[in-house]
């Protein structure tokens, strides 16, 4: 599927420089958000299968997130190059090869059809692959828009209407790539995964018999798909810490997905009363 998104969306760049159309590049620069995203996921398989070293002993997870930054980085100029671009040529529209142009976009529209078809029988069971699904949805709507843009250029001469598509285009990619910028730096300064609730989790370990409160407690992402959490959790009996752990993890694992986790026990610190006897 990588394969097939990347090497047509190279066949869209040069499509785009051929017949001067812009909602082509534009459409080549919504499949690098699907070709960037595939990437990222076959990525993150490989980086984490690298072991941990005495120098980094989380291993390499956080190169996943350091390249979904850039990407999204990329993205978003590549969006505000299109949107400066398609106002530029809506002020002086040039000629675009309108023919060309259509067989290109119909060909893009049957690859992602065919990549649909592709993930359709995956899309129930993994929420990878359905959100990959969802993506070449949407970009079969983007190809279906330059199909019709090259239709009306074709037989209208109308050739505006390939910037206007075009900033359409760019619009539907900024909030998506936003939201991955967003993600990428929330990770990197180790901010409260969104999916999770601290009140929840902090509830949910003082349920546990023998917990009497949680404190200093902390969740972080350390790549996609993996938290990690480290917290004080006061206890009546210090004695039955074995159990409490095994009981921590188990809740911890089981209703929020964590499994990296770092507790610490401790006992209720003694009150200690001291009175002062009437002086003499």
């Amino acid at each position: 599927m990588l394969i097939l998104t990347g090497g047509f969306m190279l066949v869209e760049v040069a499509g785009a420089v051929f017949t001067g159309s812009l909602a082509l590049a534009a459409d080549a620069g919504h499949m690098l958000t699907d070709v960037g995203g595939l990437a990222l996921a076959l990525f993150a398989v490989w980086i984490a299968a690298r072991p941990p070293t005495p120098a980094k002993t989380f291993g390499y997870y956080r190169v996943e997130i350091l390249a979904a930054l850039v990407n999204a980085l990329l993205l978003l100029a590549v969006a505000g190059w299109i949107l400066v671009e398609s106002y530029q040529r809506i002020l002086a529209p040039p000629e675009v090869l309108g023919g060309p142009m259509m067989v290109i976009a119909a060909l893009g529209l049957g690859v992602n059809v065919l990549g649909a078809w592709l993930l359709h029988p995956g899309a129930t069971a993994s929420l990878n692959v359905r959100a990959a699904y969802l993506e070449v949805l949407s970009d079969a709507l983007s190809s279906i828009g330059v199909l019709a843009a090259a239709g009306v250029v074709t037989w209208t001469g109308w050739n505006v209407v390939d910037p206007l598509v075009s900033a359409a285009i760019a619009i539907f990619i900024v909030p998506r790539t936003w939201r991955l910028l967003a993600q990428a730096v929330n990770v990197l300064l180790e901010g409260t995964p969104a999916h999770l609730k601290l009140d929840e989790i902090e509830e949910a370990m003082t349920q546990v018999p023998g917990v009497r409160r949680v404190h200093d407690l902390h969740v972080w992402t350390l790549t996609s798909g993996r938290e990690a959490m480290s917290a004080h959790v006061v206890v009546d009996h210090l004695g039955e810490s074995e159990r409490l752990l095994e009981e921590l993890h188990a809740v911890l694992h089981a209703r929020f997905g964590i499994d990296h986790t770092t507790i610490q026990l401790e006992k209720e610190p003694s009150v200690v009363l001291r009175f002062k006897g009437p002086s003499s």
